[in-house]
């Protein structure tokens, strides 16, 4: 099991990496080692996140999200393999923590007297303005 929080932990057979060739240029040796991994980690099928949970992380994911709600991050910022299958599994650790984070509800409130005069002070400036485009009154 791998924590995530104190009440959520991912089994680690849910969590899948693929080793892979990472872009971009490099040396002698970059077309024979595959150093960046790819994470894939099936959000909608988790047994162990709760629903709230699973919503918020997809909408977090956004296109790191397929249509099947599999989550693919793609780690290649070290040379080392081990390192980024680290950098991964931080990676989505840190997502599912900014997931069980429930967004504080909007509270509503009235606009304020002078904000009201300001709004109406602005639309009767306008308006004047947008008089004075009109043809002129009385000159025939």
């Amino acid at each position: 099991m791998i924590p995530v929080t104190d009440h959520i932990a991912i089994d680690e057979d849910e969590v899948r990496q693929y080793q892979v060739r990472a872009s971009g240029p490099g040396g002698q040796k970059v077309n024979k080692t595959s150093s960046a991994i790819e994470l894939r980690f099936d959000v909608r099928n988790s047994p162990n996140l709760p629903e709230d949970v699973k919503a918020r992380l997809e909408r977090l994911a956004g296109s790191r999200l397929t249509s099947e709600g599999v989550l693919v991050l793609f780690a290649e910022n070290h040379r080392s393999q081990f390192l980024n299958r680290q950098d991964a599994l931080n990676r989505l650790i840190d997502l599912i923590r900014k997931a069980t984070e429930k967004p504080k509800p909007r509270k509503k409130t009235k606009p304020t007297y002078a904000s009201k005069l300001k709004r109406l002070e602005g639309k009767a400036k306008r308006s004047g303005v947008k008089a004075m485009r009109g043809k002129p009154v009385g000159h025939d």
